[in-house]
């Protein structure tokens, strides 16, 4: 039996998921394969590596180095991935135990403990200029390059109140918010009979984010 997983975030560097996805080489069963960790807060995407395969030892070089960039503390984080073979490997988890990092996984054959990498992924697949294929390794390197300067710098997510990943991830939002405010209340002050509402409020950010949130049982008089 596997119980669910139910991870909590409350600020950036504290959840992170990561997953690998293949995508098309040059010819038919080609593939390269692209490792993405996000973190989970902020949607941020910490660290990311194009490899010729799925390897634990690629995995723990990865994990390793995104750590050592993002400053990541003892008992600071929690990693969280599916039960693909490099993401259970003994070498993966002996470094997130040296690392004092926590790792959880999903639950066998259920997408949805690990819905944030997965939304991620649909969102680079579906972009207008996805390719069908890619020509080289080179290829697919500059295009994931290009992609997530965009996602991370540009991209106004809907999950959070339209900030970008690194306004959320730099601790920018509540500037962003405050300046959002500021910019409604000055068209409220100068044509209020716009406003039938009254003075517009902008989309707060989530101060919780959750991966299977637990069950909450309604209390009984």
């Amino acid at each position: 039996n596997y119980s669910k997983p139910e991870l909590l975030a409350t600020a950036p560097n504290q959840l992170w998921s990561w997953d690998i996805t293949k995508l098309l080489g040059p010819s038919k069963w080609t593939y390269y394969y692209l490792y993405v960790i996000l973190d989970v807060f902020s949607r941020y995407v910490v660290g990311w590596m194009i490899a010729e395969r799925e390897s634990a030892t690629l995995a723990e070089e990865l994990i390793a180095e995104t750590c050592a960039r993002q400053g990541i503390q003892p008992d600071q984080l929690t990693i969280h991935a599916d039960r693909g073979s490099s993401m259970t490997s003994k070498s993966v988890a002996f470094l997130l135990a040296d690392l004092g990092v926590t790792k959880t996984h999903s639950r066998p054959h259920v997408s949805n403990d690990n819905p944030y990498s997965e939304a991620q992924f649909k969102t680079l697949k579906y972009r207008p200029d996805y390719p069908s294929r890619f020509g080289c390794q080179a290829d697919a390197r500059a295009w994931a390059n290009t992609f997530f300067t965009w996602y991370n710098q540009e991209h106004h997510h809907s999950g959070l109140a339209l900030l970008t990943p690194a306004d959320v991830h730099s601790q920018r939002a509540q500037t962003v918010l405050q300046k959002r405010q500021m910019v409604l209340q000055a068209a409220y002050q100068k044509t209020p009979q716009r406003f039938v509402k009254g003075l517009p409020v902008p989309s707060q950010l989530p101060e919780t984010v959750w991966i299977n949130p637990p069950n909450v049982t309604p209390k009984s008089d």
